[in-house]
């Protein structure tokens, strides 16, 4: 089967409705369209301006907001489904810049691993990395994750 990606353009009026709209969709290059008839609410809905924003860290969670550009109204919302929502959507992610300077290491294209500020991390996550580090006599790390524990005010 051959297909051909559509991209939102836009939602219209039906002249003489009060409750239905239409959806907009071209092919990438912009040359056919369609329109798919909806209801008034899934027409407010699409023409909602969307953009996301992590802000802080909450209990070991990124705490991330999405917000109505028009009306600036925040729903919170989970980290990781505020990067699906964002690739899904092409809605903008943003992060705070001083969190993005606590929290952020150098980018190397090429690299195999990654680092992961311990405190981004679940409280079981963080006991379990206690644990494995004990088990494993790296003390120093132990200190760090105790401290971590401490900070949050749990033992």
């Amino acid at each position: 089967m051959s297909r051909i990606r559509l991209v939102f353009k836009g939602v219209s009026e039906i002249v003489g409705t009060d409750d239905l709209g239409v959806l907009v969709l071209t092919d990438e290059k912009e040359q056919r369209q369609i329109t798919v008839v909806c209801d008034k609410a899934m027409a407010v809905q699409a023409e909602l301006q969307l953009e996301i924003l992590i802000s802080g860290i909450d209990d070991g969670q990124y705490r991330v907001m999405l917000y109505n550009k028009d009306t600036l109204e925040p729903t919170l919302i989970r980290a990781g489904d505020a990067v699906l929502l964002s690739m899904a959507g092409n809605i903008p992610i943003y992060i705070d810049h001083d969190l993005m300077m606590r929290q952020s290491v150098p980018y190397k294209e090429d690299s195999r691993g990654v680092s992961l500020p311990v405190n981004t991390i679940s409280d079981e996550m963080l006991q379990a990395a206690l644990d494995k580090a004990v088990e494993d006599e790296n003390y120093e790390l132990a200190s760090h994750l105790r401290d971590e524990q401490l900070r949050r005010g749990k033992k």
